[in-house]
């Protein structure tokens, strides 16, 4: 194992030259970053807006009243629209809608429906086999395939 990881045991020292040995002396070199920023404080008059933010205030109040108020409306309208269709089509008597067809599967009109090979009338149960030649698959492909 190398020593490049232990720790420093004695500190580091500088050079022999004046003022080089001591490496806690002030430097006269410094960053722009040290420097101080923002040295000034901006002060507002409280008095210049206040009227301004209550006005605004009361308009953005105003509005969204206007808003909540046009809502309420609006869902008002909307149940009285369907309370009213609810009641015109709700008795079929008065209801004049002439849709008394039987509804019917897309697939109802297919040539060989209900001819599958085997079928009488009766689903063959389904269950597990844990044994490779005698399952219902294998069964069926030796059938299909080698007979």
């Amino acid at each position: 194992m190398t020593t490049a990881a232990r720790p420093t045991w004695d500190t580091a020292k500088g050079g022999r030259g004046k003022g080089e040995g001591d490496l806690s002396a002030l430097s006269k070199q410094y960053s722009s970053r040290d420097l101080p920023s923002h040295t000034k404080l901006k002060h507002s008059d409280d008095e210049d807006d206040t009227a301004e933010l209550l006005a605004e205030l009361q308009r953005i109040k105003k509005e969204r009243a206007q808003e909540e108020a046009k809502k309420e409306r609006e869902k008002k309208e909307e149940e009285e629209k369907i309370r009213m269709e609810n009641i015109m089509t709700g008795n079929p008597l008065l209801n004049t809608q002439n849709n008394f067809k039987v509804k019917r599967r897309w697939d109802d009109d297919v040539v060989f429906k209900n001819c599958a090979k085997g079928e009488d009338g009766k689903k063959k149960e389904q269950h597990f086999i844990n044994d490779t030649l005698r399952s219902e698959f294998h069964k069926k492909f030796m059938q299909k395939y080698v007979k």
